[in-house]
């Protein structure tokens, strides 16, 4: 079977606009879904970041109300010197 230039060019032309249908279709999705597809981005930026906190960086403190919140030992005054606490601890 003999091809001809008019065979080999119509094929070249066909997978041209098939990649530029793709082209604009992967173009224009993205464009229309770019607020959705930053945000989940940020969103997973922001896990990876804040997410290797809570484990081991912290000493396995979490970020909570209560964590800020002096424990009762360090509460709970060590002694007196005429009427001043004693700072203890360090």
């Amino acid at each position: 079977m003999k091809f001809k230039f008019n065979d080999i060019a119509n094929a070249i032309s066909i997978v041209s606009g098939v990649s530029l249908a793709g082209i604009i279709g992967v173009g224009s999705y993205v464009y229309l879904n770019k607020d959705v597809i930053i945000d989940d981005i940020k969103d997973a930026a922001i896990e990876s970041v804040v997410g290797g906190m809570g484990g081991g960086a912290l000493g396995g403190a979490g970020l909570g109300a209560n964590d800020l919140m002096p424990s009762p030992q360090a509460a709970a005054p060590q002694g007196a010197t005429m009427g001043l606490p004693v700072p203890g601890g360090f």
